[in-house]
């Protein structure tokens, strides 16, 4: 059996969420990113938690911005990307890809998902089929690609297809609805979107969120990921290119 993790999502600033993944055994509590430092400060009282640790994705202000006075707050240890060390506001654990975060009796494999910044990580809690991964991938959307090249995001992106299918993908935004927008120009016939795209607009009209997402789901209706399919290839005009294929909606998306 493994670990229990009681994973604490609320809403922030305009469209972020926060995380608190909270260890029992240990006591132990993981802020995901730190987009509204004092919003955490009071979601973990009111859960009568202690932060102890913050992991961050990529160093964006609404992923970092907070770091320094939850550290100022708690004492918390700060762990993030070693590919962007020196914008990490008070980094004391660097990881990469390959490496391990630890959480009281829990253990997180480190994902390397460059693209949208140039170090950008994943956190994957395996024993509970959840990931952490900031704006490498949304709901039937990705990130931007501001830093790193569409081939990087494109392998970053593999690395996400190839955790298995129950994984819930923990975002970082509420993207959902502008994006199944987008993903119903590239595959107005996906019979798969048309339907997530019905239970979106009811989760949204009833005010709840869209998030985690079932990564099974994405697979099957996010065009991002989609990008190995012949007949996306074909669609896009990049036969047995998936990189390729993925810069066009990629680009596509970018002027949506």
């Amino acid at each position: 059996m493994g670990i229990f993790l009681d994973i604490h999502q609320f809403a922030c600033l305009n469209d972020n969420y926060g995380y608190l993944v909270h260890e029992p055994g240990s006591g132990e509590t993981a802020a995901i990113d730190t987009p509204d430092a004092e919003r955490y400060l009071a979601e973990a009282d009111k859960r009568g938690w202690s932060i102890t640790q913050v992991w961050n994705t990529h160093w964006h202000p609404d992923h970092a911005g907070g770091n320094l006075r939850l550290k100022e707050a708690t004492g918390c240890r700060i762990l993030g990307p070693s590919g962007e060390a020196a914008k990490i506001p008070g980094l004391d654990q660097p990881l990469k890809g390959g490496d391990v975060a630890v959480l009281g009796e829990a253990v997180a494999s480190v994902i390397d998902v460059p693209g949208h910044t140039l170090g950008h990580i994943a956190f994957h809690f395996a024993g509970q089929s959840a990931a952490f991964v900031g704006d490498a991938v949304f709901a039937l959307g990705c990130g931007r690609v501001f830093e790193g090249t569409m081939d990087m995001m494109w392998q970053s992106l593999k690395r996400v297809k190839a955790l298995p299918a129950k994984t819930q993908l923990y975002c970082a935004h509420e993207y959902t609805a502008s994006n199944a927008r987008f993903a119903v120009t590239i595959e107005p016939e996906n019979k798969a979107l048309k339907d997530y795209v019905a239970w979106i607009d009811k989760q949204r009209s009833n005010g709840l969120p869209t998030v985690p997402a079932l990564l099974e789901r994405e697979l099957a209706t996010n065009p991002f990921l989609r990008a190995d399919l012949p007949a996306m290839q074909l669609a896009m005009g990049f036969p047995g290119n998936a990189s390729a294929t993925f810069g066009e909606i990629r680009g596509r998306k970018d002027r949506f």
